[in-house]
């Protein structure tokens, strides 16, 4: 996962991370615990945060 440009730091997808893999320090931050599973992606009011697969690209 990515976080890109549009984050304002809602805390949204740090809100519904079942794996405890975000934190918010200004803007959205995916740490190592981040299992891809999307859920971030979903609550995400500003569309900020976007799947990137093993080779840099991609969409769940």
């Amino acid at each position: 996962m990515y976080v890109n440009d549009n984050c304002v730091g809602c805390g949204q997808c740090f809100a519904f991370c079942n794996q405890g893999a975000i934190e918010v320090f200004g803007k959205a931050r995916i740490n190592n615990l981040c299992t891809n599973c999307g859920i971030c992606l979903t609550y995400c009011p500003l569309r900020a945060i976007e799947y990137v697969n093993k080779n840099g690209k991609g969409e769940i």
